[in-house]
């Protein structure tokens, strides 16, 4: 499991190394864009099954840790699914992986 930690002293989420992958890649590109926006998700039943949010802008302190040394492949469709959601009025929400209509842009390395 990788990890988001965002803020000083830090929040740290939890995700699953290929979602933080795809996670780094929306919100890099947001930030790098310098826009502002909410991210949303379902917190795991370990923390009570509930939902959080935080706020990042071009600021924001994030670091981002994988458990794996593999880089994940990158699903398109993921990332498209991801980039609508962040672009929308509601912000990025995080949603599971939906199967690929593409070929993998990036392979894993072994």
């Amino acid at each position: 499991m990788g990890t988001l930690l965002y803020g000083n002293p830090g929040i740290v989420i939890t995700f699953d190394d290929r979602a933080l992958m795809h996670l780094q890649i929306v919100i890099s590109t947001k930030l790098r864009r310098r826009e502002s926006f909410i991210f949303t998700w379902t917190d795991s039943p370990d923390e009570g099954s509930g939902r959080s949010a935080i706020w990042l802008d071009p600021t924001s302190t994030l670091y981002y840790r994988y458990f794996g040394s593999r880089t994940p492949s990158v699903n398109r469709d993921w990332i498209e699914a991801l980039m609508l959601s962040a672009n929308s009025a509601g912000g990025l929400v995080f949603v599971a992986e939906p199967e690929p209509s593409a070929p993998a842009l990036v392979k894993s390395r072994r």
